[in-house]
Formats: structure tokens, C-alpha cells, sequence
């Protein structure tokens, strides 16, 4: 077979090539041929191909995401902002900390232990090529329904990855969701993020610079595992007849992962590196292209030098391939031979492949002959860019009017009790340790906060105790009856979760996960939820340093619920002054902040009593969020307070009853009598318990602290409630019920062991 080269495609200017097959448009395989003055060569058509899918061009999502950068200024921490492998923040003592949230989605429904594991292990690379350690991993997940037998063939699998990998590289999962509903039955949502930590003279990025540098491949030899993965195949959906493309998902070895860590950091501790870039999504060719793109001038590769584990693997296939834990360093001439012998005493091979150039071209030969000339920026940075035509869907209307609220209510105590119970016991709201057990959330010794608290914390100075906690949050119902609310809602959640736990938030990474791109509804959807989000970040003042956007989740025509993750990272001077959710001392005084109101649309009530997805969300107040947090934080810090929880899913009594639950010890509420009567017998304690109000958080405050606590608030305009007591063995609503700790620890831990043990 004749090798396709530069100089061949120059003569057979009308040869066929599979450019549909590659997932190229018509219109973008004649942009290429535009932009060559030629028909690609087969070695080039498998790079734009790649480079240009949805998943790592943003080709319809970038005139909407522009809006983070040019709505939301950046804050004083803000180091590395969008653009970059992952942002950077400040945050004190000489420490920057860098984080971000990517998706593995469809790999996960295909082969979900690998599919899973390798989205760990690609992000924690991401965050290794800005030259910090990582330090913790969380993982959002959502998963079709909690009984469907395919879910019981995915949750397994990726619980398995996850913990599997995360464990082997010795870093503790400190964080994350796990949520279920039918819309993902055949898409779930493996979102997974990493925090890492560096000085702030440690800060690498990926660019190709210096005429005669060196460009060094190291890490793993190059498979057939994952050719044409997350790039190609997380650019198109799911055909409604399951899983059939084991073949592009990539296979993980997170020992190798652990060398190539450590390496990577000797590495930087020695300033070798000129430009570093992981090899994700795309592998060598985004490597390659985005490296030369970044830089001041072209690049060579030699292709055939690359180490391979599959001696038949054509040149298209080595530029295809994602497989993992590899790297791409630019490194000066006279620092190789240091570079080198690290690798080797890490065992972790490397090869030159080639160099920096004068030029502005990126060029790949193989045994000699040309197969790539292009100019890298078209590859990585020139990408197609679609304003794909959205409105809102005709039946958004029907569904808002589909008021939750006039959902039938208890209509006595014992049936509100049952209700409860039922909720307490719902796959949502349910304990999730026999998931989070399979995860080491501890190695390291340096986590203070992590599942099943509000917000993940880690220690990053041993002798100062400055630390930095991480919340990720996300509500599709919510997004789905609203989807710019529902982008602000997981914002203020994940803000007010970090709030609680005693962190100041700084900056937000978010994964933004929808339906087709080519739906008109799904692009409304996400015009919407991503207008929502730069709008809450402006007013909050919490950049967005970067993210991840996943389209294409769904089956046939049916999408999944718009599903914006949003992750919040906080600063905390001193990780001792901490808020866990747990109450655990007796007399203990429990307030409500913030204000109770009817809003049950989209809330964990109507869908576990009444299967029920309609109305409006809860409204949104991003000035009374930025209030509650500074009350939060400075109760923290000032020692006013013991325990704090966010109000979200299941309201007022999921958080009591976790926070009981989570210290051993009950409560006794009393319903105040200033919320209204909702028109049902019990409508005070119903409003009470279970509406998902925004803004709030319930707190134990000591007796001694009692009249401090209450005046700051007071002092600062935050509505605050005294609404019960730390006491006893059980739950007690004054006048409605009372639930003791053994049945509802009973109700609580049971139902997902019992779902997948």
C-alpha cells in the first residue's frame, strides 16, 4: 500500500478519503482542503478529524462559553485563567492551587470500569502538566434509574474505576455527587475533577518555544486502545440498541500513572521543562499540534520513533490513539540527558520525536517521508465554530405551569412521617457509603473534609494549616424546568456548600453536560444555562477558570436533563477552625438561615411522592448567598458555631436528619409559626421540613455563643430562626412525629447496598 504523503496528495488530488466516516461535515472537509491548497493526506484528514470534533473544539458551544471571559473579570487570586490545561489560583503563603472538572461519559456506558478509570487518570494529568502536585480527585456522577438492570451494569463498573484508579495512584476522593433519574439511562455522567497544588514559581504551560528544543514523548507506549475515543466518540449519541464501541475506549495502568507522576515532579523540580503537555483526548495529535500552536514557531516529529505497544499500528492510528499516561515535554538540548535519566529512574521510557522549529508548520514524517504539513493553530486553535440555531421549546410553557406546588399533601402527621421516611430512603437522598467506601478518601493524611460532608477539604501546608475545600453541584430537574436558574442554583449551591464548611469561595471549573447539539431545545438549553452561569459569576465574583463542555448525551431523540456541574473551590486559613455537618453535643441550639417559602418544583418531594417534574425552580437570590456565606465563614472562624449544612435536595429534614445521623446524636424541631399554612392540615411542619428554599443552612450553635451568634446576623440583615435543640436518640417535629435513629439510619443505609451489593 502507498504511503500517503505530502507529496501524494499533491498528485491524487481526487482520491476518495472516509472523511464522513471520521465524523467530518461536508463543508469541514472542504475548509481543510481550503486551508491546504490539497486534499489532506490520510495522516492529516485523522488529525483535524480529531482535533475538530465537538469534544475538543467546542465547535458549538464557544460563542456561548466566550461569555466567562468576557462578562466575569478575574479576582485578585486569579493566576491561570481559561485556556490552559486547567486554571490557577492564589491562594496564600506562596501556594497556587489548580483545578478542574472534565466528563468521561460515553466511554463510561460502554466499558464502564475503563471508561471511568481513565477519565480519572486524564484529568489528574491535566493537572500534573500545570506543574503542581495533585492532591484530591472528586467525582459528580449520574446514573439512569437506581432499579433499571442497565444501571446496575454501569454503577458497578464505574464505582470500580474510579476507586480502583484513584486508589492505586494514592489520592483520596474527597468529593462528589451521585444522582439518579431515568433521563441518563443511557447516557450517565461521569464527570470527574482533581485539585493539585504548586508554588506559585512552579506554574507550567503548553507551549512549544525555542528553535532546537527537543520534543520528547514519555510515559506508556502508544496502543490501539482509544483510537478515536472521547474525541470522536463523544461527538455524536447513542443509537437506542446500548453499547457497541468497546474498541475507543482506553485502557488505564494507573502504576505506570504513579511513575509518570513522580517523574513529571523531579522533572520540574529541576527546571528541565521548556512546555509540558498531557496526552488526553486526541492524544499525540493534540499534544503535538496544540504545543506548536501555543509557541513561537513550528514543529517536527518523527512519528516512527514513537514507541509503540502494537507494531502494526498505522501512522493515523499513532495520531489517533488516546492511549494513557503519556506526556509531550519541550526540553533545551543541553538539559536531555538530565530529562533521561530521570525517566529511567522512574522506568518510565522517553524518546525524542523530534524538535522546535523556525518555521510556522507542524510537520510529521514517517521513516523519512512527509505525511502532516499544517499550520498547528487550524489544527488546535482554528477549529469550525457553529452558532447553532436555538429557541425555546414549545412545551417549556406546559411544564412550568405544571405547578409542583399544587401537588397533593400529606394530610396528617403520620402520613407526613410516612412521607418522610420514604424520602429519607429515596436512591437521591440515601446514604451513598457503600459507594464512597470503595474510595480511599483519606491517604496522605492531609483530608479534613470529605464525603458524606458539604464540601471536600484538604490541607496544603502542614504547619500553617491552610487548606482549600471543593464542592461540586448540579440539579437537572431544576435546570430542566429553568435552565438559566438551574445554572445559578448549582452555582449557589456549590458556593454556599463551600461557605459551609468554613472556606471562602475563589474561583469555579464547571462541566457542562446536554443533550445534541443539533436540537434546537438542547441549544436553548444550554444558551440558557451558560447565560445563567457567567451571570452568577459576575455578580458572585467568582471567575471561571476553565471546564468542560460534554454535548451529545443522549439516546435516539431523547436527551438528558440539562445537567450544568458546577465546582467551587474555597480558601481557608486555618483547617482546624472547620464546620462538619455533624451535630454532636447535646443543648446544642439549631438555627435556620435564610427564608422558607412554597417551592417544591423540582424538589426530591415531588419526585419521590409523586413521580412529578414540573413547575418552577426555587428562586434564586445571589446577594442573600453571598450574605449566608460570609455569616458562615465568620462563624467558622470565630468559633459561633459547631455544625453547619446547606439546605438543597429534600430540604430542611434530609439536612437534619444527615447531620444527626452523621453525629449520633437527635434533634427536637419545633415549626415556627411564622411560615405559612400552605393549604393542608400540616402545612406549617410540611413547608417547614421539606421545601428546597435556596440561601439557607441550618447550624448548632452552643448556648455560650448563642447571643454572639445571633447578633452578627441580626447585625448583617440574615434572616435567622431558632428552630429546635440537639437532644436525644431520635427526630422529633414538635406536635407532628418522631422518628428515632435507628430506624432512620435503618432507612438511610439500606437502600443502595441493597440496589448493587
Amino acid at each position: 500500500m502507498t504511503l500517503d504523503t505530502v507529496k501524494h496528495a499533491e498528485q491524487t488530488a481526487e482520491a476518495e478519503q472516509p472523511w464522513k466516516e471520521l465524523g467530518l461535515k461536508e463543508d469541514e472537509y472542504a475548509r481543510i482542503r481550503e486551508i491546504l491548497g490539497r486534499r489532506p493526506t490520510g495522516a492529516e484528514l485523522a488529525m483535524y478529524s480529531v482535533m475538530w470534533s465537538e469534544h475538543c473544539s467546542y465547535k458549538s458551544s464557544k460563542v456561548h462559553l466566550k461569555q466567562f471571559g468576557e462578562k466575569v473579570p478575574d479576582n485578585d487570586a486569579m493566576l491561570v485563567g481559561i485556556g490552559e490545561n486547567a486554571g490557577v489560583v492564589d491562594v496564600g503563603q506562596g501556594y497556587a492551587v489548580t483545578f478542574k472538572v472534565e466528563s468521561h461519559n460515553h466511554p463510561s456506558y460502554i466499558e464502564p470500569y475503563q471508561g471511568a478509570a481513565t477519565g480519572v487518570g486524564g484529568i489528574v494529568r491535566d493537572i500534573l502538566a500545570m506543574g503542581a502536585r495533585p492532591v484530591a480527585v472528586v467525582d459528580p456522577l449520574r446514573f439512569g434509574a437506581a432499579d433499571h438492570p442497565d444501571t446496575k451494569r454501569v454503577l458497578p463498573g464505574v464505582v470500580a474505576g474510579i476507586g480502583g484508579y484513584g486508589n492505586c495512584l494514592g489520592l483520596p476522593n474527597i468529593g462528589g455527587e451521585v444522582v439518579f433519574d431515568p433521563c441518563y439511562q443511557g447516557n450517565p455522567l461521569v464527570n470527574a475533577g482533581c485539585i493539585g497544588v504548586m508554588k506559585h514559581e512552579d506554574i507550567h504551560l503548553a507551549k512549544a518555544s525555542g528553535t532546537g528544543n527537543k520534543v520528547i514523548l514519555y510515559g506508556a507506549r502508544t496502543g490501539g486502545d482509544g483510537i478515536g475515543g472521547v474525541s470522536v466518540l463523544a461527538s455524536e449519541t447513542f443509537e437506542s440498541t446500548g453499547p457497541a464501541k468497546r474498541p475507543a475506549v482506553q485502557v488505564g495502568d494507573p502504576f505506570q500513572e504513579k511513575l509518570l507522576i513522580e517523574c513529571t515532579l523531579e522533572i520540574f523540580g529541576e527546571k528541565l521543562v521548556a512546555g509540558i503537555q498531557d496526552l488526553g483526548g486526541a492524544g499525540l495529535s493534540c499534544a503535538t499540534s496544540e504545543l506548536a500552536s501555543a509557541g513561537s514557531g513550528g514543529m517536527r516529529v518523527d512519528l516512527d520513533t514513537v514507541p509503540l505497544r502494537d507494531s502494526s499500528l498505522s501512522p493515523e492510528e499513532i495520531l489517533m490513539s488516546e492511549s494513557q499516561e503519556r506526556m509531550c515535554a519541550v526540553v533545551e538540548p543541553d538539559k536531555v540527558d538530565r530529562f533521561m535519566e530521570i525517566c529511567e529512574k522512574w522506568d518510565v521510557i522517553a524518546t525524542v520525536i523530534g524538535e522546535v522549529t523556525e518555521g510556522e508548520r507542524l510537520e510529521i514524517f514517517w521513516h523519512g517521508e512527509q505525511i502532516v504539513d499544517v499550520p498547528p493553530r487550524t489544527v488546535a486553535h482554528e477549529g469550525p465554530v457553529y452558532h447553532r440555531p436555538f429557541a425555546r421549546p414549545s412545551w417549556q410553557d406546559a411544564l412550568q405551569a405544571d405547578d409542583a406546588n399544587k401537588l397533593a399533601r400529606p394530610a396528617n402527621s403520620a402520613e407526613l412521617k410516612e412521607q418522610i421516611l420514604k424520602l429519607v430512603a429515596s436512591p437521591n437522598q440515601a446514604s451513598k457509603a457503600w459507594i464512597t467506601d470503595q474510595y480511599d478518601r483519606f491517604v496522605q493524611g492531609n483530608t479534613i473534609l470529605a464525603q458524606p460532608e458539604d464540601a471536600g477539604m484538604v490541607r496544603v501546608d502542614e504547619e500553617s494549616n491552610l487548606g482549600v475545600a471543593m464542592a461540586t453541584d448540579g440539579n437537572g430537574r431544576y435546570a430542566k424546568l429553568d435552565p438559566y436558574a438551574g445554572a445559578q442554583l448549582a452555582l449557589a449551591e456549590s458556593y454556599r456548600n463551600v461557605a459551609a464548611s468554613g472556606a471562602k469561595p475563589l474561583a469555579i471549573s464547571n462541566c457542562l453536560n446536554f443533550g445534541s447539539p443539533e436540537d434546537p431545545d438542547v441549544m436553548w438549553q444550554f444558551a440558557e444555562a451558560t447565560r445563567g452561569l457567567a451571570d452568577g459569576c459576575l455578580q458572585l465574583g467568582t471567575p471561571v477558570t476553565g471546564g468542560n463542555v460534554s454535548l451529545y448525551n443522549q439516546t435516539g431523540e431523547t436527551a438528558i436533563h440539562p445537567t450544568p456541574v458546577v465546582a467551587v473551590l474555597g480558601v481557608i486559613d486555618d483547617v482546624t477552625r472547620r464546620t462538619p455537618i455533624a451535630f454532636k453535643e447535646e443543648g446544642q441550639l439549631l438555627y435556620l438561615l435564610g427564608e422558607t417559602h412554597e417551592e417544591f418544583g423540582g424538589s426530591a418531594w415531588s419526585q419521590v411522592v409523586h413521580d412529578h417534574l414540573g413547575g418552577l425552580p426555587p428562586k434564586v437570590d445571589l446577594e442573600r448567598e453571598r450574605l449566608l456565606a460570609e455569616i458562615l465563614i465568620s462563624a467558622s472562624r470565630d468559633g459561633m458555631i459547631d455544625a453547619a449544612h446547606d439546605l438543597s435536595d429534600g430540604g430542611l429534614i434530609q439536612a437534619v436528619v444527615e447531620s444527626c445521623l452523621r453525629g449520633g446524636v437527635g434533634a427536637r424541631l419545633v415549626v415556627p409559626d411564622t411560615l405559612s399554612t400552605g393549604g393542608s392540615a400540616t402545612g406549617d411542619a410540611f413547608t417547614f421540613l421539606l421545601s428546597e428554599s435556596a440561601g439557607r443552612a441550618v447550624v448548632s450553635v452552643p448556648r455560650s455563643e448563642e447571643l454572639r451568634f445571633t447578633d452578627m446576623c441580626g447585625a448583617r440583615g440574615l434572616p435567622v430562626t431558632r428552630i429546635g435543640v440537639v437532644d436525644g436518640d431520635a427526630v422529633e417535629v414538635q406536635g407532628q412525629f418522631q422518628l428515632s435513629l435507628e430506624e432512620l439510619r435503618t432507612a438511610h443505609t439500606g437502600t443502595i447496598p441493597e440496589l448493587f451489593a
